[in-house]
């Protein structure tokens, strides 16, 4: 299997957190891959994804020092993947990396041969998901919702539907990578 790099995104409420838990548990052994650790200028929650938490001026050191393969702000944190979270790539390993709509044309400028994968819901579930959570208020979340209807994620992109159980959002995902591995004459056929 040659490396390959998985740039995942998707709007609040889609579930990609909940998707990308549910891949690590679930890859078969033959799909080598990595979950890239990122590094957020977020305190560690209890049911958040791992993450290496920094204070903004730890975040601001790694970023002047080039640390960061990837770097973004969103809702008023910094997020980074470093360089070293790649590496697998030179092993043959897929990595995947939990990615910004907002930051994918910088992520495409510096590797034009990621993988784009777009988790989505219905904007029911996403607003349902995102008052569940509790974080925000209702007008926010309407705000976060606009911003999902608003986004058209690319032709290329590999969609996967995440309105029901995560499991069938994980077999989605799994059968995509499955084509993908194969020779690129046999990809269409299911």
């Amino acid at each position: 299997m040659k490396g390959q790099l998985v740039y995942v995104m998707g709007p609040s409420g889609a579930g990609k957190d909940s998707l990308l838990a549910w891949l690590e548990d679930h890859l078969p052994p033959h799909m080598p891959m990595h979950l890239a650790r990122r590094t957020i200028t977020r305190p560690p929650r209890s049911g958040d994804e791992q993450h290496h938490s920094v204070s903004a001026q730890a975040f601001e050191q790694l970023n002047e020092a080039q640390a960061f393969a990837f770097d973004w702000q969103a809702n008023g944190l910094r997020y980074g993947v470093r360089h070293d979270e790649l590496s697998p790539l030179h092993l043959g390993k897929w990595v995947i990396v939990n990615g910004s709509r907002a930051y994918l044309p910088q992520a495409l400028e510096r590797f034009p041969h990621l993988t784009v994968v777009y988790v989505t819901a219905s904007i029911e579930v996403l607003r349902q998901r995102l008052l569940a959570r509790g974080r925000e208020t209702p007008v926010m979340v309407d705000a976060r919702v606009r911003r999902a209807l608003a986004f058209k994620a690319p032709a290329h992109a590999i969609e996967v539907r995440n309105d029901g159980a995560l499991a069938e959002a994980g077999a989605q995902l799994l059968q995509a990578f499955e084509r993908l591995q194969r020779p690129a004459s046999l990809r269409s056929a299911p």
